[in-house]
């Protein structure tokens, strides 16, 4: 079983629930009115008015069941936010995408659900006014409108709750809801830059110190930076500081990278928000110092080098409290934006490797070439010598290891002053910083050694081109065409 996909516009859909301000409140009678006549009106023992959180669905209102929260991988209604039209699922237990669901296999043991979406005035599906019941149910078309109309009254209501909210407010409150619409704004900005930051050729590492920094400062965050963990190794780099921060609170919290290992919000794999960081660290038996209490910590993202996650903190003394929905909204937002980042760079990384050998492949080499400047360089093509008898006698299980070797060897002599490439079968490239003949054939003679270790090698035929002596349409011919000489050369002396 997996969950359900998460809709295109899920940040402005999660920035819409939130200015309802209608998660983790107590009940109200008008949704407890709506639920009783959904139950009645389709005779189904289950109703319940239920809204899409970031990772959970929770219920406002419910006949039939306790209600709750339960985790949004398990949530029928995470598929019904989907579309605009009711979901109905005759038959839970025979849909390949609810079989294995808990509350299909136990409690409350759906077999048919009926959901309608709560669309608002916005457009976005925050939730729905759903149904459920243990046992076969068909529902009528006029059913099914039934719900719609009641879905559309609930919409009424959140609409009216809202409108209420903002006519009790006073007026100093009215000020500051005109300044956290503001805040509202600014954000919403923010998550903009942040995605046209992510869309720029950087670094992944720089683009989100980049995000980081523009995320803090939208947060009015004392400071902001990336958590970077490899194996036991905690890393925090800071990207944003309050300008009027006292110098004794620089650099970054909360505290030092001991601090956040030890209590293991390196480690979390979804958002955490801490209000008293204090608090937590008193609980845990941790030493903390300094006067940060609220930390936000938000997954970004996950790598063959380890963890990244975005941290964002706030002292002692700061005017905002604690984290408001529009701050995880935002936060969580530029996490889900960095994964994406980080994941198609990874993507991009693996496609430019050979798969045997790990090395840059030749997809990698022609990317390479093509962007080259007119900075002086050196080329080389080279061709393994009797690759092919070694596979006829050894096996190609041997030959591999023995290109893997090579390969390796090759890249590690050059270190950063080049780079190698597989460039097909047992031929090699290789562009480097401008190097002598008797230079580069020095490391191509190292890694022909590492590779003698495992099985006899010939040698490596190798044709040398320098950037100054052709234009790169033609330097590449004259590296293969010296190249084969050697080759040739080679043959004739083993005769």
């Amino acid at each position: 079983m997996s969950g359900a996909p998460l809709p295109p516009d899920e940040a402005q859909r999660l920035m819409a629930l939130a200015y309802y301000g209608i998660l983790d409140t107590p009940h109200e009678p008008q949704f407890d009115r709506i639920v009783r006549l959904a139950a009645h009106l389709l005779r189904t023992p289950v109703a319940t008015i239920n809204f899409v959180d970031q990772t959970r669905q929770w219920s406002k209102a419910s006949v039939g069941t306790g209600g709750g929260a339960v985790h949004r991988q398990d949530s029928f209604c995470a598929w019904t936010v989907l579309h605009d039209h009711p979901t109905i699922i005759e038959n839970a237990p025979a849909d390949p995408r609810f079989a294995r669901n808990p509350m299909v296999t136990g409690a409350p043991h759906i077999h048919m659900y009926a959901g309608a979406p709560l669309v608002m005035p916005s457009g976005q599906r925050i939730g729905t006014l759903c149904v459920s019941d243990h046992q076969p149910h068909p529902l009528s078309a006029d059913d099914v409108q039934a719900l719609q109309d009641l879905a559309a009254i609930v919409v009424t209501e959140l609409e009216l709750r809202a409108y209420q909210q903002r006519l009790s407010l006073s007026l100093n409150a009215q000020r500051e809801h005109t300044a956290e619409l503001q805040r509202s704004l600014e954000q919403a900005q923010a998550l903009s830059g942040v995605h046209r930051l992510l869309d720029l050729e950087l670094e992944p590492r720089d683009a989100l110190l980049a995000v980081t920094a523009l995320v803090g400062d939208a947060l009015d965050a004392d400071q902001a930076g990336i958590c970077r963990t490899q194996n036991d190794d905690v890393e925090v780099q800071v990207s944003h500081v309050r300008p009027d921060l006292p110098a004794q609170h620089q650099p970054a919290a909360p505290g030092a990278p001991a601090t956040i290992r030890a209590l293991g919000l390196n480690r979390t794999a979804e958002p955490l928000y801490i209000h008293d960081l204090p608090a937590l660290a008193a609980r845990e038996g941790v030493p903390v110092s300094g006067d940060i209490t609220q930390v936000a910590v938000i997954p970004a993202g996950q790598d063959p080098q380890g963890a990244t996650h975005l941290i964002v903190t706030r002292r002692r003394d700061h005017p905002i409290p604690e984290w408001r929905p529009a701050d995880r909204s935002l936060l969580e937002a530029a996490g889900r934006a960095a994964q994406q980042t980080l994941d198609h760079h990874q993507a991009r990384a693996w496609a430019r490797r050979d798969a045997l050998t790990g090395i840059l492949n030749r997809r990698a080499f022609d990317e390479d070439y093509a962007a080259l400047t007119e900075v002086p360089f050196t080329l080389a093509l080279l061709d393994l010598d009797g690759l092919k008898q070694l596979n006829d006698t050894q096996g190609h299980a041997q030959g591999d290891k023995l290109l893997r070797i090579f390969a390796a060897a090759l890249a590690a002599e050059l270190g950063r002053s080049g780079a190698a490439y597989r460039y097909g079968g047992d031929e090699f490239v290789v562009i480097a910083d401008p190097l002598s003949d008797d230079h580069l054939l020095e490391h191509v003679d190292a890694a022909v050694l590492a590779a003698r270790q495992l099985s006899p090698l010939v040698g490596v035929s190798v044709g040398i081109a320098h950037s100054s002596e052709a234009d790169r349409a033609a330097l590449l011919d004259l590296a293969d065409a010296r190249m084969y000489d050697s080759k040739r050369r080679r043959a004739l002396h083993r005769l």
